[in-house]
């Protein structure tokens, strides 16, 4: 049985978070507290509170029972605790005595400590060391210290039934009913006391419905502002432990939390974050916040351990909206997770693997590519090296399909439902979004050879007495196989070095994988990046979805990541990611995707990495010899002279527009047209294949409207420097 010291009623514990090194960095719950007498209570105040908790207190031994049973029917018909099964004399007792722990051991305890204190102390005293004690949010301990917060009053001065219900809502969830961050619910928590005051006959029905329909009449300098260290990252870690211990545990007994912080790399990620110049053109919105918003988290992928997390550009209050761990739409950041890792580990792909970039069009859903070319037959890592778009819904579409590529998200963390989603989540087209947290982890198994780790802030937690009520026990999950996981990462380095995220690029010699990440319109933009040692991810956007000017992911984010990853690699060495050993690199033809064949022509052999037991054995068939008319490039007829040349071309069961980049490499399906009579129909064409898609349909259904990603930021491929418009490219270069 704990000690029954009357000194706890009065002066309660701090809680102390710690660093990854075990360095003290805060202490949380002991700021902004002043005592008051109960005598300076206003009897509404009193009510009110005992409306809320304990509306029999003065009736009670310390325990009640009927109480109890009524808040679980409560629960029930509510959907929301009305009031709480404990009486006012038990969260004392809790706030007091006891550690969290949740063991019937510890009820009995606090059963005969309530007795204890209703024999030691008068039912006034009780309750006025009651709403001294108690944690009211915005850092104020008390209703004196909240009063003041909320109000810019003292106690005594609170007079009027909204203020005084306002206040006896909070100490359920202060973050919750907290009437700056969530106005609503402060008003809906508000209104529940004000029928419960009419209920217990302390207040009249008439009073209460012209009180509902006011606002809560908040002091407008806003919340007390006493501030802690590495806000965001704080942010985290307390509502991570409230919504395991409860609010009285976490803010007033005392808890040792051991974190996963690295000091070093949080301070680079706020100041990186704090520079407009890291940003697109911003201005302060209608509630004085900068705009466009931001939010990075970094992660160490070996124990999926959180090394810092900034949820915005600044931290306006604590508890607030942190960004990091809010969903928002991940744009072609969602590829490798959604459509390339599932093909590589369900269907045998490899980087190699041939797809067709022409126009596709399933149902209605037509996406295009950003730059509106259509490439041909590429490669998945050139189509993941530029963030090529159809090739990407094609694999998810002919390849994965939506219930495996849901199934390996899963794996990775992120939890996506069957509902609503379709061939536009290969872009990242999400019905809920996911959040840079989630993208972290999931990014970190990539890194770690195919180990996922949940990401965790929180290694360990203690009580006073030094009692472990959890620690971080790394479950790691493999979530795929090593091959899988290094055939993405090496693709990934693909994108830094030259397609769209070079700018992420970073001390000469450093293995870099990542992805950008831009959906329509800008209103989401991306950079998911790593190395060996850590894994990063950022996000930018409006708080309410908009377009953004002149922004992608291969730009502002990657910018953001680089100058973050510098500071935090200071000490780190230079170590290649570790390749698996049945890894092997075979050449192989660059338009199949299949061995070379006798018609393969030079230019179209590649070498790339393949998972042993994958390497193609089939000879390729795409490469033939076909009789073309040298003038017209089409069929020859008789007209022809010399009855046409003999070329090496492509042939495919199905015809494509001269919109396609390749088209003129491929068997063409008409005659020529120079020579003879004209334009005749040829066996093969649309007509005769139905089931492929109307090749003249690309972008009508879009428009100019660009579908996901970004421009590389030196380009030398294939004329790629045009994708970004001329005065565009000399303001980045």
């Amino acid at each position: 049985m704990p000690a029954f010291d009357p000194g706890n009623l009065m002066s309660p514990n701090a809680t102390r978070i710690y660093d990854k090194d075990d360095t003290l960095i805060t202490k949380i719950g002991v700021e902004n507290r002043i005592t008051v007498s109960i005598n300076d209570v206003p009897d509404v105040v009193k009510n009110a509170f005992l409306a809320a908790e304990d509306h029999v207190f003065y009736d009670h031994n310390g325990i009640y029972l009927k109480g109890i049973l009524r808040a679980a029917w409560n629960d029930i018909v509510h959907r929301e605790k009305v009031q709480g099964g404990s009486t006012i004399t038990q969260q004392l007792v809790k706030l007091s005595f006891l550690s969290p722990e949740k063991k019937f051991k510890r009820k009995i305890q606090e059963v005969l400590l309530s007795f204890k204190l209703e024999r030691s102390y008068s039912k006034d005293e009780i309750l006025g060391m009651y709403l001294n004690k108690i944690y009211m949010g915005e850092g104020a301990y008390g209703v004196q210290a909240a009063a003041q917060t909320y109000f810019n009053k003292d106690i005594s001065d609170i007079n009027s039934l909204n203020e005084a219900a306002t206040l006896a809502a909070l100490p359920k969830a202060p973050s919750a009913y907290s009437p700056f961050n969530n106005p609503e619910a402060a008003k809906s928590r508000r209104n529940l006391i004000l029928d419960n005051m009419v209920r217990y006959g302390l207040v009249d029905q008439a009073e209460v419905a012209k009180i509902k329909q006011e606002e809560i009449p908040l002091y407008q300098g806003g919340p007390n502002q006493s501030r802690y260290p590495y806000p965001y990252f704080v942010d985290y870690v307390i509502n991570s432990l409230v919504a395991e211990y409860g609010n009285e545990q976490v803010f007033q007994s005392g808890l040792e939390v051991y974190t996963s912080l690295d000091t070093k790399i949080q301070s680079a990620a706020e100041k990186a974050m704090a520079n407009p110049d890291n940003f697109p053109p911003s201005k302060k919105d209608a509630n004085g916040l900068i705009q466009p918003q931001g939010a990075i988290v970094v992660m160490d992928p070996s124990n999926g351990h959180i090394r810092a997390i900034v949820g915005g550009r600044e931290h306006s209050h604590k508890r607030g909206l942190n960004r990091a761990t809010r969903p928002r739409q991940p744009g072609s950041t969602f590829k490798p997770i959604i459509a390339y890792g599932p093909a590589i580990e369900q269907q045998g792909m490899a980087p190699a693997s041939v797809i067709d970039d022409v126009p596709f069009k399933d149902g209605s859903y037509a996406p295009h590519n950003y730059d509106g070319r259509y490439r041909g037959l590429i490669t998945m890592r050139t189509a993941l090296t530029y963030s090529v778009n159809i090739p990407a819904v094609k694999t998810l579409n002919e390849h994965v399909g939506i219930s495996n590529a849901i199934r390996f998200a899963g794996k990775l963390g992120i939890d996506l439902k069957a509902k609503n989603h379709g061939p536009a989540m290969a872009l990242g087209g999400l019905y809920h979004g996911v959040t840079p947290i989630q993208m972290a982890g999931a990014y970190a198994a990539f890194a770690n050879q195919g180990l996922y780790n949940e990401p965790v802030a929180i290694r360990r937690v203690e009580s006073p007495d030094g009692v472990v009520l959890e620690e971080d026990e790394m479950s790691p999950v493999q979530a795929m196989k090593p091959s899988t996981a290094y055939m993405i990462t090496d693709m990934l380095q693909s994108v830094v070095k030259s397609g769209t995220g070079t700018r992420a690029n970073f001390d000469p010699g450093r293995s870099i994988a990542g992805k950008t990440g831009t959906t329509d319109d800008a209103k989401d933009i991306y950079w998911g990046g790593y190395t060996p040692h850590l894994v990063g991810m950022v996000w930018m956007g409006y708080d309410e979805p908009k377009r953004m000017s002149r922004a992608y992911g291969g730009l502002y984010p990657a910018k953001v990541w680089r100058e973050v990853m510098v500071k935090a690699h200071e000490d780190l060495p230079k170590t290649e990611f570790p390749m698996p050993s049945n890894i092997v690199r075979a050449t192989v033809d660059s338009k199949s995707g299949l061995s070379p064949g006798p018609n393969t022509p030079d230019e179209h052999m590649i070498t790339d990495i393949f998972a042993q037991g994958t390497v193609p054995t089939k000879k390729d068939n795409v490469h033939v010899l076909a009789e073309v008319c040298p003038e017209s490039g089409k069929l020859p007829t008789e007209y022809c002279p010399n009855h046409g040349i003999t070329r090496v071309m492509l042939k495919l069961p199905y015809t494509v527009s001269d919109k396609v980049e390749d088209s003129d490499l491929r068997v063409p399906s008409e005659l020529c047209d120079v020579h003879g009579p004209g334009n005749w129909p040829f066996p093969g064409n649309n007509e005769d294949n139905p089931e492929q898609p109307d090749q003249e349909n690309d972008r009508q259904e879009n428009g100019d409207e660009r579908q996901g990603e970004e421009q590389p930021a030196n380009q030398n491929h294939n004329g790629d420097n045009n994708e970004i418009p001329a005065d565009l490219l000399r303001e980045l270069n």
